[in-house]
This record gives structure tokens, sequence and C-alpha cells, in this order.
């Protein structure tokens, strides 16, 4: 194996200054909302800053781990299976506004589709780093890929949740790509895999009034529309610099969950266009600097797991921006380490971790 080297300054100092944001902002677009619910302004605050403390303790141990002990296969099959007893342990939960995304652990929730993510990227990377070449994966690596991505992607259906799954799809589809497997035989699978998006999306009523709603946001202003369409009037209504930290008065009265899925557009209205701008560019320098570990890898495994990684943060991050602009269809998935919620700061916190440990060494 290469030397070890120092980890990845830039990536962590960027992770860092992301997270502190969505700490600021995650109080900024509760404080009100909790003291009315909760007799406290602090109280998803104090939940959010917990969840950063865990998630920043499992962020260490996945940078000082040896990353090659991920690779096993007994480790990576225990994670999988662990995962999808999680994922099954939530659809027999009772449900939370409506879905069954969430298991109840006393006075804590865990959200298993967000641990998922990170499940299937390691067994992901963990197939394809026996192959190599142009050719792409062959059927006996392709088909377990395909076959144990797809049951995640059903049991998140089932919740439903079709944004994961639709973040699923795309990490599985970017991941086989940078395999090698051919651009034809890609689109083959993603035409299939829309055919059954089209099959399953019209059985829940709103999810169909919602892309009903994304190709015409004005036909139902009050309704499907309503939540995009206020999320667009708050990022417009900031202007270049905003109308200052603490004092959107869409959070209030109109944007519905703003400290979740909608952040970014709080971020918008009170820190304007350099907030959305500074929060973007970090974005993409987690692109950069993951990419540039996955490049610079000093193995297969390495390689497909540091690509995955950065294509589960960015795509996420990019897919919650497009939804909040108005530019895709509302999707609920939350902004990496800026949306509140523990499951996804903890999972996005160990992936950046794992990320971390393999930029410490080069060829």
């Amino acid at each position: 194996m290469p030397r070890k080297l120092a980890f990845d300054r830039v990536l962590f100092i960027t992770v860092m200054t992301l997270c502190v944001i969505g700490l600021v902002m995650v109080y900024s677009a509760s404080a009100v909302l909790a003291a009315e619910q909760y007799g406290s302004p602090y109280h998803f605050l104090i939940r959010q800053g917990v969840a950063l403390a865990v998630g920043l303790g499992v962020m260490v141990v996945m940078m000082r781990a040896n990353y090659r002990a991920l690779g096993r296969g007994p480790v990576v099959y225990a994670l999988f299976g662990f995962t999808a007893l999680l994922l099954v342990g939530a659809l027999a939960s009772p449900a939370v506004n409506g879905t069954h995304r969430w298991l109840k652990l006393g006075p804590l929730s865990l959200q298993p589709s967000e641990l998922a993510k990170l499940a299937l990227i390691l067994f992901l990377a963990w197939r394809l780093q026996r192959e190599q070449g142009s050719d792409g994966p062959p059927q006996k690596t392709l088909v377990p890929c395909l076959v144990l991505s797809g049951f995640f992607i059903f049991l998140v259906l089932l919740q439903p949740d079709l944004g994961t799954a639709v973040s699923l799809s795309i990490l599985t589809g970017s991941m086989l790509f940078i395999a090698g497997m051919r651009l034809k035989v890609l689109a083959a699978i993603a035409g299939l895999g829309l055919v059954a998006l089209l099959v399953l999306v019209p059985m829940k009523g709103y999810q169909m009034r919602r892309l009903t709603a994304f190709m015409d946001p004005e036909a139902d202003p009050q309704g499907a529309g309503y939540q995009v369409r206020q999320s667009v009037i708050s990022v417009g209504a900031g202007g270049q610099t905003g109308v200052g930290l603490g004092e959107g008065r869409q959070k209030l009265f109109f944007l519905p969950y703003p400290y979740t899925d909608f952040v970014f557009a709080v971020i918008g209205e009170e820190l304007g266009l350099l907030g959305t701008l500074t929060v973007t560019a970090g974005f993409l320098v987690v692109l950069w600097r993951g990419l540039r570990a996955a490049a610079r890898a000093p193995d297969p495994f390495a390689c497909h797991l540091a690509a995955g990684i950065t294509v589960f943060l960015a795509a996420q991050a990019m897919i919650n921006i497009g939804v909040t602009l108005g530019m895709l269809p509302a999707k609920g998935l939350p902004l990496p380490f800026i949306s509140y919620g523990g499951s996804s700061l903890v999972a996005g916190l160990a992936a950046s971790g794992i990320l971390l440990n393999i930029s410490q060494y080069s060829h």
C-alpha cells in the first residue's frame, strides 16, 4: 500500500464549514416554530448539535480506521443485512406523516434509508473492485449489483420515499458507469427503471400530484405546487445579500418545514445570492476533492468507494438545490450537512470520514 500522508485539509475544512452553516441555519429556520411547538427555541438546535457531535465522533473513527477492513465480504454482507432489517423494521413501525421511514428508539428516531446509502456504496465498491477494463462489469458481477440495489430501492419505495429511491438509483448507475459499464447497457437498465417508476408513481396520488405540479406549478398553487412555489419566492426575496440572518418571513408563515428539505430557501432569503453561492461552491469543492481522492486512490476498492461517496454527497446536494429552485420535482431529500436530521447528518459525516481516510493515500 502507498505510504500514508496527511488527510485532505481542503475537504475537511469544507465539510466543517457546511456543518457550521447548517447548525446556524437550522436554528434560524426553526427557532420560532420550536418555541411555539415545544416551548424552547433551541429544541431543534440542541438535537442537531447532538447529532453533529455523534457524527464527528464517527467521522474521526472512520478517518483513523483501516478502510480495507470495510472491503471484507463478512463486513459488507453484515452491514447490508442489518440495514435491510432496519428498513423492514421501519415498514412495520407506526406511520409518521403517512410514511414508514423512521424507527423510534425511545426519544430518538432513526431513518434507515440514510444508512442504506452507505451500505449500498460499500457493497457496490466491494463487488466492482474485482472488475477492471473497458468492457464493464461482467454478468456475474452486474446481476448481484442490480438485484441487491433493486432490493433496497424496492423497500424504500414501500415506505414510500421516492426521493431516496431515485437517489439510490442514481448512485447505482453512477458507480456502474465509473466501473466501465457501456452506455447502451446503462441506458437500457435506466429505461426499464423508468418504466417501473411510471407504473409505481400513480399508485401514490401525492407523488403524481408533485410531478404534475412541477410541469405546471400554477395549476395547483395552494396544493401540490405550494412548497416549491413558496421556496422560489423565498430565494427571490433575498436578492443579492439577503434580508439578514434570522429576519426571513417565509419560514414563519408560508414555507412548510423550512429547517429540513427547504433550508436552502431560507439561506437564499436571509443570506441572499452570496449565501446560496457559498453553499453551492462548498458542494462543488466536495465534488472536486472527492473525485480527486478517487482518482488517486491506491486500489480499485478505494477508488470505487471514494467515487460512490462523492456521488452520494454531491448528487443529493444538487437534487435538493434543484428542487428548492423549482428546477426538479419535489423529492424530499435533505441537503447534506445542512438540513435538520440526525440520521442524514451522521451518515454524511461517516461517509466524509471514509473519504478523508482514502485521501491520506497516494500512488
